[in-house]
């Protein structure tokens, strides 16, 4: 499958700009985090999360693909998509819970029900498991129509929960379910409202059904027959997904009783969609026309292993094996201890491709 290497680069670009951010974000103390540099500098953190979950999607188009053409079950395809995905739920607990521990005595246990990057992820693969089952099974069965079939279910399920988030985080909240359970359908976590930097289905969950419309695109007879011309078309797919949420923005406010475009609006996630598959598209164009697949890829090698580097490198950021002291260096110093934590990073994420064997969960 040499021809997607383009989305471990991918997932390596998130990686970086996830690092650089954290950085930053954990180590930079309070006069410079006054500076235009801090606020430019965390501009790409909106990033690293929807790539990542949107990637996800693209990898379980990819996997059903390749196992749909061995001759396997849509019922055993769903089967691995969704052990997998509860893999990926399972390891979300067990970080909260490591996290949890380390912080002792000052995390409070509540931490423990927090939904985090890695709970929503796993969540996503289980929901695309179960499209993709239901999709196999309804009319004609030729491997044209099944991917048809998943590509346009994907898009209505991304729609359908873009479209339910600002309702589900205001005028129809379910505030009946116990706090643990309504988190993860708005993140209200123990706050009494929703909060904006956790990972809720709604609206996270979309993303990783748009990555999975992508997915199953570059595997239609089109694509495969001119692959370069089936990525200008999504390519301007995207910037007239931008636009039309441009457009689309200034009928929000009637929509809904309660309207935060920034949060939860329909067409922000719409803008977002469109710029990640834009820079879909440009990190394809590297990868076939560039330097990214020249030789030894640092991108290629963290995207590889992204569960892996994502894990870690939080303790050494923000948990108690910080490398730097949080919140009490300047930006020289900070800048130095990202470029440490980066090289840490790949070089254990070399060691791990090299000697660990299993691929990430994730990828």
């Amino acid at each position: 499958m040499k021809r997607f290497r383009y989305i471990d680069w991918m997932r390596g670009l998130a990686c970086v700009v996830m690092i650089e951010t954290h950085c930053y974000d954990s180590w930079l103390g309070a006069e410079a985090k006054k500076s235009e540099f801090y606020r430019y500098s965390q501009m790409g953190g909106t990033l690293p999360a929807p790539l990542f979950i949107f990637l996800a999607g693209i990898s379980v188009a990819l996997v059903t693909e390749k196992l749909r053409a061995k001759g396997v079950a849509r019922g055993a395809i769903a089967k691995q998509t969704m052990r997998r995905g509860a893999e990926v739920f399972g390891l979300g607990i067990l970080f909260r819970l490591q996290e949890f521990i380390l912080g002792i005595p000052i995390s409070p246990w509540t931490d423990l029900w927090r939904v985090d990057v890695l709970n929503i992820l796993g969540i996503s693969m289980i929901l695309m498991g179960a499209l993709c089952w239901l999709a196999g099974g309804l009319g004609s069965a030729t491997a044209v129509a099944v991917r048809a079939r998943n590509l346009v279910l994907a898009l209505v399920a991304a729609a359908v929960v873009a479209m339910a988030t600002p309702a589900l985080w205001t005028t129809w909240r379910p505030r009946f379910l116990p706090w643990q359970v309504e988190s993860y359908v708005n993140g209200v976590h123990i706050f009494d409202r929703p909060q904006v930097w956790l990972f809720p289905i709604f609206p996270w969950a979309a993303f990783a059904f748009v990555g999975l419309a992508v997915g199953f695109w570059l595997f239609t007879d089109f694509a495969r027959r001119r692959e370069e011309l089936s990525f200008v078309v999504l390519g301007l797919a995207g910037v007239a997904a931008f636009g039309a949420a441009l457009a689309f923005d200034r009928w929000g406010a009637a929509m809904y009783a309660v309207y935060d475009y920034w949060h939860t609006s329909p067409n922000f996630f719409l803008a977002r969609c469109a710029v990640i598959i834009v820079i879909l598209c440009l990190v394809y164009a590297w990868c076939r026309w560039g330097w990214g697949e020249a030789g030894f890829s640092p991108m290629e090698q963290l995207g590889r292993t992204s569960l892996l580097v994502y894990w870690v490198h939080i303790e050494f950021v923000y948990g108690r094996l910080s490398i730097l002291p949080k919140g009490g260096c300047g930006i020289a110093a900070a800048t130095a201890g990202m470029c440490v934590i980066l090289l840490a990073m790949l070089g254990l994420s070399a060691a791990r491709t090299r000697w660990g064997g299993r691929r990430d969960l994730v990828g």
